[in-house]
């Protein structure tokens, strides 16, 4: 029996506009009524997902920030942040390579130092709390680190994923999107959230499902007897995970957690 949904967002079960189906309150009622927890899984920060979801957020439990922070009815369960004397190496190899735009990621707020277009309306479309400073230097120590986001204005597959993990081989470096990359802790990602979440609930992997799109969701897949990439997803992701959905566009996750209701 199935006791824990996880969902990429952003490719994954928000269409192309970015737009969070209005089904899916619907659906997350019926999974709470029969037990069953709804987990957003998603490289946004806590603030943007209560947001997203507000009309049914005390019955969500959140894996923010690519799995290094777990929230749940506002109290962290886990937070798994970025060294704070590596912070400042990271940013200062990151604005070393032409074309990148780096965010600072705590539980709290999102930080960023550049205004340029697209970046700063994606950071502010993506971060409800987001603070714009001088310097990204001076953020270090005011709140746990997260994660850097990385905003490639080249491509994020052809550039700085060819670069930043030889640069910093101390951290984690991955894909989150065509054109981001995302710099956490070695041991953050949104499977060992997952793991976490298993342990915490007392769930066997082969009552979790989750679905993804991107490089970032594959150990969360991995981590989950039940794994659905959606048809638009990543090739490369598409090749490990072969169980598919249809496309978020066409609602491919919806219509899977209908079925999951109607077997339960």
């Amino acid at each position: 029996m199935v006791k824990l949904i996880a969902t990429d967002l952003d490719g994954t079960l928000l269409n192309d506009r970015k737009e969070l189906p209005e089904e899916i309150f619907g659906l997350i009622g019926q999974l709470h009524e029969r037990g069953i927890l709804f987990a957003p899984a998603s490289g946004r920060q806590y603030a943007n997902l209560k947001k997203l979801f507000f009309p049914v957020w005390d019955k969500l439990v959140y894996i923010c920030e690519n799995g290094a922070l777990v929230k749940y009815r506002d109290e962290t369960l886990h937070l798994n942040p970025i060294r704070e004397d590596c912070v400042k190496q990271a940013l200062d190899e990151i604005r070393a390579l032409p074309g990148l735009f780096p965010m600072i990621c705590g539980p709290e707020y999102a930080y960023i130092e550049n205004s340029e277009m697209p970046f700063f309306k994606y950071a502010m479309l993506s971060y409800t709390n987001c603070r714009k400073v001088d310097c990204l230097d001076g953020v270090i120590g005011r709140e746990a680190v997260c994660k850097i986001a990385v905003y490639d204005a080249v491509s994020a597959a052809d550039h700085c994923i060819k670069e930043l993990p030889q640069r910093l081989p101390h951290l984690r470096t991955i894909l989150s999107g065509p054109d981001w990359c995302d710099v956490s802790s070695p041991t953050a990602n949104k499977g060992e959230a997952i793991k976490f979440l298993r342990g915490h609930f007392s769930l066997a992997k082969e009552e979790c499902v989750a679905f993804g799109d991107h490089m970032n969701d594959y150990e969360m897949l991995l981590e989950c007897g039940g794994a659905y990439v959606t048809e638009n997803a990543y090739p490369p992701l598409k090749k490990l995970i072969p169980h598919t959905v249809p496309s978020n566009e066409r609602g491919g996750v919806l219509q899977k957690i209908g079925q999951i209701l109607l077997g339960t």
